[in-house]
């Protein structure tokens, strides 16, 4: 277990009893680009996650060593100087240090060393785990607490600063997830309730394209946003009220067709369709309907991959041969795109042979090896026991 790992490192190479904080990954059964439109979204916690070790240290410095990728040790200085790094997660941490700084935050000196089992670039959003767990961790070592919804502003402003312009959903997801529920969040108001996840009969599980995307790196995420923005001035000029899609309707949109680009009309148009869908999706989950929501996973799916062009061949070929397998209700494609992993709903009964037939079929058609993960829905960011 890489829990276990990370401890016995921490306490051979530093010599004392760590701190253990698991900041875990997140799913997002339904609500994809709707969080930065103010929209409505239903992601839930993961098992799988990021761990930190941590112990606070007499140095004015915050020592970090990973597991996570290629080993790497970073130094930052309190007053958040360091030496030239290699690492993309070092991006993170510099990132908020700064913030932590610029805000007069009492940093103390911490010994950290970390590591997970998040695939990276799997869409299981590895980098609010280790932006809202790394605060986290700073806050049990200097003993000055910071609300969760702090917590996540800051992960947030870390994201913005290395050049991704994303929502609340990943980091509230992370910080307030609760075992055996979705987290149904408003990201207009932040109002938050929880859905019971679990379907009698049926399970949920994740199969990884193994097709990696870096939403950092490549802006195609960034202009999603621009076209949304672009809309929302069109309709501003005679609806001044307006502040985001949350609020234009399909009337709306309808009314500045003519006058927006073609392109941004289409994305509105799936996000106004996409939060639609998740309050179906709510209904349908309380009610225990497995035929519908597996019917409005794929129905998302494809809104993603013909209206906001932000799936993939491959997680295109995925959600088609589930749609031709007897124990696969449904898929879609989940989180940011260009990449990552798909969502199933797939009969218990059938769910071996409908894995193998998913992870052959995929094989045949694309040459790529997919992987695939059970689902265990676990608690947002704590100290791990």
């Amino acid at each position: 277990m890489v829990d276990k790992q990370i401890t016995s490192y921490f306490i051979e190479h530093y010599k004392t009893i760590p701190t253990l904080i698991k900041a875990p990954g997140r799913i997002n059964i339904i609500g994809e680009h709707t969080d930065y439109n103010e929209g409505l979204v239903l992601p839930a916690s993961i098992e799988k996650g990021i761990y930190f070790a941590v112990s606070g240290n007499d140095l004015n410095s915050i020592q970090i060593e990973t597991f996570l990728t290629q080993p790497e040790r970073i130094v930052f200085q309190l007053n958040g100087a360091h030496k030239k790094f290699e690492s993309f997660w070092g991006n993170y941490f510099k990132a908020i240090i700064e913030i932590l700084v610029a805000k007069n935050y009492p940093l103390k000196g911490m010994d950290c060393v970390f590591g997970g089992d998040i695939p990276i670039g799997s869409g299981l959003s590895s980098s609010a785990a280790l932006c809202c767990g790394f605060i986290y961790a700073l806050t049990k070592v200097s003993r000055k607490e910071i609300s969760r919804e702090e917590i996540a502003l800051i992960a947030q402003e870390a994201e913005h600063k290395i050049g991704l312009n994303c929502g609340l959903m990943d980091q509230y997801a992370v910080l307030f997830g609760k075992k055996g529920n979705a987290f149904f969040l408003d990201c207009k108001d932040l109002s938050h309730n929880y859905i019971p996840i679990n379907l009698d009969g049926y399970s949920w599980v994740l199969v990884n394209s193994n097709i990696k995307h870096n939403l950092a790196v490549d802006s195609e995420y960034n202009k999603r946003r621009v076209s949304c923005e672009n809309i929302v001035k069109e309709v501003q000029k005679y609806r001044p009220e307006i502040t985001s899609l949350r609020d234009v309707t399909l009337e709306d949109l309808q009314q500045v067709a003519n006058l927006a680009d073609a392109i941004d009309v289409k994305r509105a148009n799936y996000i106004i369709e996409e939060n639609n869908r998740v309050r179906k999706m709510i209904k349908v989950l309380s009610a225990g309907d497995a035929i519908t929501v597996g019917a409005v996973l794929k129905e998302g799916h494809w809104a993603m991959s013909t209206q906001y062009e932000i799936t993939t061949s491959e997680l295109d070929t995925l959600v088609k041969i589930g749609e031709r397998l007897d124990g696969v209700l449904g898929s879609r494609m989940m989180g940011g795109g260009f990449g990552g992993c798909t969502i199933n709903l797939m009969k218990t009964e059938k769910l071996d042979t409908s894995i193998k037939s998913l992870l052959e079929q995929y094989k045949e058609q694309t040459g790529i090896d997919a992987e695939y993960y059970h689902l265990a829905i676990d608690d947002g960011v704590k100290v791990f026991e």
